[in-house]
């Protein structure tokens, strides 16, 4: 785990503003995180997953509840680590040159509220260790947001 970036973030839950907090943990991910080209999260809202900020490319505004890795990972309720998007059924292709992502549901006391996202042009970017700190990231995330 990056006990490091987890630090940082749980520091900088201490921001009394939500949207503050939401974007200073994009930019954290993104210059901490080696070899991505995205990190940014998707808030659940009138039925949809809709994008909230993030660090990287332009990215898809809307992604439909069990769509894509995002969609799938919210409808299910679990993290998604995908090794090749390519070859992931109903992939939304935001970014042509993200090969890999990994994605992990916001929940807190059983509500959902979105997922924080990640991408990379490599294959099989994501290990056990980034699961560990990308999932302790989206509890404090998530604790934040119910607040």
């Amino acid at each position: 785990m990056n006990e490091l970036l987890v630090q940082q973030i749980t520091a900088l839950a201490n921001d009394s503003d939500k949207l503050s907090f939401i974007c200073n943990v994009t930019a954290a991910i993104y210059q901490s995180t080696e070899r991505i080209n995205w990190a940014g999260f998707y808030f659940y809202k009138q039925g949809m997953l809709r994008l909230g900020p993030f660090q990287g490319k332009v990215a898809c505004t809307e992604i439909p509840l069990g769509k894509g890795v995002c969609g799938t990972a919210f409808e299910k309720k679990m993290l998604l680590n995908i090794i090749d998007v390519h070859r992931f059924a109903g992939h939304i292709a935001c970014d042509p040159d993200s090969n890999s992502e990994i994605v992990v549901p916001l929940i807190y006391n059983g509500k959902r509220m979105g997922v924080l996202d990640i991408d990379s042009p490599e294959y099989r970017r994501f290990d056990s260790d980034d699961e560990e700190t990308f999932e302790e990231i989206a509890k404090i995330v998530s604790k934040k947001l119910a607040d």
